[in-house]
């Protein structure tokens, strides 16, 4: 149970006592969206990122909902990899394999990784060459307003310095309009071979939700949320805003420590 929820301008926000309320709200929004997404047109689309978003995903691995989701329906994408061998501590594919794929019986040729033996640049080319033939069966919905894909969730972590997926503060990939997905070489976090989603894309997802913990991101959720500093190049993860979509922000207490709780329910 959130301990505050308030909707504003087609988003939410919602603050949890705790890491396990914030766990058991995440589980049971998924698993909605999920049921809802297959009635509508018979597959779940999700895109996944890493850091403690797995983890925090994980009672999704417990009764009920290892028993009533129906998994076989998922369609599983990373907004974000890192460019290392699946295998690699540093691998998205892995952390989300160990730490929920391998627990629930997902259908393996619907888990979409990138391709580990290539280049950064290929990986991207390659991920998205991927996903447009799936917009093209029509596994995954297309936007109406744009050629974009249309995820129904896409999930996204969001670090101390407001990135998110790995669309990093004043790094050029943030005014990619064009491409699905890009890549990137410099990371200021290691390891330094990336790709990510683009904006557009996160953008025209059904629903996208940002999920922060920890008072070291207690700052960054403050600038963001409470929309301060207007004039200062935006952090990406303000630049998050769905276009029909709806945003949901997930945060426990010390992450929103900071937030001036009148300005987002006036």
């Amino acid at each position: 149970m959130a301990l505050f929820g308030a909707k504003k301008d087609g988003r939410e926000l919602k603050i949890y006592e705790n890491t396990d309320e914030l766990s058991t709200d995440l589980a049971d929004y998924i698993a909605e969206l999920s049921e809802a997404s297959v009635k509508e047109h018979g597959v779940f689309a999700i895109a996944l990122s890493g850091g403690s978003l797995i983890s925090l995903m994980g009672k999704l691995c417990e009764a009920p909902y290892n028993k009533t989701v129906d998994w076989a329906k998922w369609y599983i994408f990373w907004a974000d990899e890192r460019v290392v061998a699946k295998n690699h501590a540093d691998s998205n594919y892995k952390l989300a394999k160990d730490g929920l794929l391998s627990k629930v019986p997902v259908v393996p040729s619907h888990v979409h990784s990138i391709n580990d033996t290539v280049s950064a640049e290929k990986a991207a080319e390659d991920y998205e060459f991927v996903i447009r033939q799936l917009v093209r069966t029509r596994v995954i919905n297309v936007s109406d307003i744009s050629d974009c894909p249309k995820f129904d969730l896409i999930l996204l972590g969001m670090g101390p310095d407001g990135h998110v997926a790995s669309l990093f503060p004043s790094h050029l990939v943030l005014d990619e309009k064009e491409e699905w997905v890009t890549f990137i070489t410099d990371s200021p976090k290691p390891p330094p071979e990336r790709i990510t989603f683009t904006l557009p894309v996160i953008n025209s997802a059904s629903n996208v939700a940002v999920v922060v913990t920890g008072g070291n991101k207690a700052d960054s959720v403050h600038l963001v949320i409470d929309d301060v500093e207007p004039d200062l190049p935006s952090l990406p993860a303000k630049l998050v805003q769905p276009t029909k979509g709806n945003l949901v922000w997930f945060v426990d207490k010390t992450a929103a420590s900071k937030l001036d709780g009148t300005k987002f329910s006036e």
